[in-house]
């Protein structure tokens, strides 16, 4: 047992002497000496050295133990569904924060829309902690649960994709007309934030947001696709996700038998073979070369017309590193790329045992407030 102890503490000064060598500060990629300046005096965090978790620092393992080792705070919801153009309904759960002490006028409190990944909801745990992190801000928070993902009844025969925004139009018109005093922002994980990106690159300056942040974005449907069809990653997680997605659907499978053959559809093994089968024939699509086309946020980046601040891991076997668009985002004066060396996707584990907080938890919570407090600093500078 001792011989045990002391090979685990070698092996633990191993990695970490490894680590010390090969772990760097975030790269900050920006469009503009004023918002990296502006970052840099406000949200600092950006500019740390990042430290993964010495025994759980490569991509997979963080992408894997993220969902099993960070805590799930506490979160009391309200829920409200509202009503879409086409008669559908979507599940929004509000935190009002009603008792926030810096904000106790909830009509100027800071409100921030978050947006769960692929098959999320408002009980993943990076949803809980954004919202605990917020809670000590005194902010307001909603989750924007998709369609049918959610428990809710699914009333058209309509999901949601990444390229499609006009369910999130209608969740920011409706939550900026009940709060229209209140500072607005958002933040989407992943899918949510391939969304969120796809809408801003396609509103511009024109959105009652005040600035947004995504996390772990897949930036290029195809190099996300191909990369996740490696064999190993198709093992580890594309397979899984793909069950995922084609259980949310058979469970409305009545919705949908007349225009989709939902046989095909529970027969895929793979994300590109159910989005063949089933998203971009549910979105009109002629192929699923044009839906993934589309879908790429990449493409609309040079148009996003807000303060828009990018967490990505360049290890991500979800977004790989040659995806990124760095170039892109040097010619937006409103965007900011954070890139690590590690993290995988949603991973960000920091300390020995990282449970209460990631690194992009701290990231969220500098840059949100940072953007409530000072964002009036950057139309000066």
């Amino acid at each position: 047992m001792q011989r045990l102890a002391m090979n685990l503490r070698m092996l633990s000064r191993e990695l970490s002497l490894y680590l010390e060598h090969q772990v760097r500060k975030p790269q900050l990629v920006t469009g503009g000496e004023s918002f990296s300046r502006f970052l840099q005096d406000h949200c600092p965090v950006v500019t740390e050295t990042y430290y993964p978790t010495v025994w759980c620092w490569e991509s997979r393992g963080q992408t894997l133990l993220r969902p099993f080792i960070t805590s799930k705070p506490p979160v009391q919801y309200r829920n409200e569904l509202i009503k879409t153009a086409d008669g559908g309904q979507i599940s929004l759960d509000w935190f009002d924060n009603d008792n926030s002490k810096c904000y106790m006028d909830a009509s100027s409190r800071p409100t921030v829309l978050l947006l769960p990944g692929l098959t999320g909801t408002s009980k993943e745990s990076y949803i809980l902690h954004m919202i605990h992190l917020s809670e000590e801000l005194g902010y307001r928070c909603v989750v924007f649960n998709n369609r049918g993902v959610a428990g809710e009844t699914l009333l058209t025969p309509r999901t949601y994709c990444c390229a499609n925004t006009e369910d999130l139009e209608a969740v920011i018109h409706h939550v900026h007309s009940l709060y229209p005093s209140a500072p607005f922002l958002a933040a989407g994980v992943s899918m949510g934030g391939m969304l969120l990106l796809n809408y801003l690159g396609k509103i511009g300056p024109k959105t009652p947001l005040k600035a947004a942040a995504t996390f772990s974005v897949g930036w290029n449907t195809f190099a996300c696709s191909e990369s996740l069809e490696k064999p190993l990653n198709w093992l580890l997680f594309n397979y899984y996700l793909t069950t995922c997605l084609q259980s949310s659907v058979n469970k409305h499978r009545h919705m949908f038998v007349k225009q989709i053959d939902m046989d095909h559809v529970m027969k895929a093994k793979s994300i590109r073979e159910f989005d063949k089968r089933f998203t971009s024939v549910m979105f009109g699509y002629p192929t699923i070369d044009d839906y993934y086309m589309d879908a790429s946020p990449n493409r609309r980046l040079k148009s996003v017309g807000i303060p828009v601040l990018c967490l990505n891991s360049v290890d991500d076997v979800f977004s790989p590193r040659h995806a990124i668009p760095i170039e892109t985002a040097k010619q937006n004066p409103n965007v900011a790329l954070v890139l690590t060396s590690y993290g995988g996707h949603i991973g960000f584990l920091e300390g020995i045992w990282p449970r209460q907080s990631t690194y992009m938890d701290r990231v969220f919570k500098q840059f949100v407030q940072a953007m409530v407090e000072h964002g009036h600093e950057l139309s000066s500078m």
